[in-house]
Order: structure tokens, then sequence, then C-alpha cells
């Protein structure tokens, strides 16, 4: 799924892009996409933010297009991750979800928790890191060294145990508010986290 934000580090990810057995634009998203030539099987939202020539060019290779009302109660990112998970994703990664405006930045994150996507692995890459939600248990993969950081977003996250991470937790709560899960490290190519 690509979004309408910012792409710092273009080349991996368009790589990253390239390599999907699914492209789906989020509205503006297709501005970017057409921009490094690579073609969307799917152009959603209510197109405000698509430049014509990304339309144009995206409907010429055969995008299939689905355009929503203005007035809508979802972003059309959250369409776009709906529509991934509706066409049997099996995994999702969603890019130009960070930059540009923060109140979209924030909702992008926060629609990792969409029930939609529950079963459903999906990450937000920004051509440097990695975002995922930890639904029970998640593995992390890494260069050793790597930094892993771990946040709570709905609350306190209780229980959380750790394996593989230079700072271990072991069945103890990292408190909404305090920045305690920043910047910890991995020990090996393999950890794990464990929420309660």
């Amino acid at each position: 799924v690509v979004a309408n934000g910012e792409y710092v580090r273009a080349d991996r990810l368009a790589a990253l892009a390239r390599a999907a057995d699914l492209i789906i634009a989020a509205d503006g998203g297709a501005n970017w996409l057409a921009e490094v030539g690579i073609r969307a099987h799917v152009l959603i939202g209510d197109l405000d933010s698509a430049s014509p020539a990304a339309q144009r060019a995206l409907r010429e290779a055969g995008c299939e297009v689905l355009r929503f009302p203005a007035h809508k109660d979802e972003t059309d990112t959250e369409l776009a991750l709906a529509e991934a998970a509706a066409r049997g994703a099996e995994q999702i990664t969603l890019l130009g979800a960070i930059g540009g405006r923060i109140d979209h930045t924030l909702a992008n994150i926060l629609l990792l928790a969409m029930p939609r996507l529950a079963g459903v692995p999906t990450y937000i890459y920004d051509g440097q890191s990695w975002l995922s939600l930890v639904r029970g248990y998640a593995a992390i993969r890494g260069a050793v060294g790597d930094l892993v950081s771990l946040i709570p977003i709905a609350g306190d996250a209780e229980g959380v145990l750790t394996e593989g991470l230079e700072y271990a937790l072991h069945g103890e709560t990292l408190r909404f508010g305090p920045a305690r899960g920043i910047s910890n490290v991995l020990k090996s190519p393999e950890a794990s986290v464990t929420v309660q």
C-alpha cells in the first residue's frame, strides 16, 4: 500500500514496491508511483491528491480505480489497507505513511491496530525503519546491533517478555507515556516479544 507521505530513501522503497504481488495506491501515493515508474494495480480514494497526470498514467497501464466521495469517515490510506485485507493479503507493507502532516502520520501508525488487519502481518516501512504492532507475540529479525523500540500505544503494556534483546524484560509493564522501551538492541539475528 502506497500512501501520500514522504519518500526519503526512495530507492529502497521503490525496490520493495517493485517486488510486491499487489500494489494499491492510496490517492496521492499514485504521484510517487508515477514519478518512479511503478504501476499500481489499484488506485483508491477520493482522488483529491492524485495528480491528473498520475491518474492518467495508471489508468493507461490498466490500473483499477476505486473512487470514493470526499465526505467519508475513512482516510484514503485506511481504505487502501482495508482493500488489501479484503483481497486476501498475507502480508501488507505500507509505504509513504510517515512525514508531511503529523495528524496523518499518527493516524497511519494507529491504523496498524485496525481490527480488519488482525491476523495479517502489517508493517510500515520508511526506507530506514520498520514499524509493526505486537498482538500478543512478535518475532523480530535483523542484524545484531539493530535498534528495537517497544512503545505502548493503547495504555500500559503488561506482562512484556523479551528474548534476544540487550535490555531484557521479564513479564514487566511498559507504561503508556514514559519512553522506557526506546532503543533496545538486538543481541541475535532473531528476537521475540510477548505481551500478556
